[in-house]
């Protein structure tokens, strides 16, 4: 990846600081907070923007986004946040070929962490 040329999800949040923990458990930090607006990375490759936009969304099982994350450690990551894990067993092996995880952020966002097999 060169700097010039990657995506970043924005984010939509009601509590950006539950939104902020969540990520960070998943190994965020926050590069810049500009308040209701704040930009987190891992140093590795990772970027997300949190956004407030209050009453998002309206009820959390109808958020309808979700947001994929490559790492190749995934069990290092999916210890760090074992309870927040919505599968049982998982990280597993899924048969389109990634072996990952899901959870929830606190807006309902789903994510999914994992790496390709082959």
């Amino acid at each position: 990846m060169t700097p010039a040329h990657h995506a970043v999800a924005i984010i939509p949040t009601s509590d950006i600081d539950a939104s902020e923990a969540f990520y960070r458990k998943l190994g965020f930090e926050v590069a810049s907070d500009y308040g209701q607006y704040r930009i987190l990375a891992d140093g590795r490759g990772w970027h997300l923007h949190l956004t407030r936009q209050p009453g998002w969304p309206r009820h959390i099982e109808d958020n309808p986004f979700g947001l994929y994350l490559y790492v190749e450690d995934v069990d290092a990551i999916a210890a760090r946040v074992r309870d927040l894990i919505i599968e049982p067993g998982a990280p597993d092996h899924k048969p389109w070929g990634t072996y990952e995880f899901s959870l929830s952020d606190p807006s309902g966002l789903l994510v999914r962490v994992g790496r390709i097999i082959g």
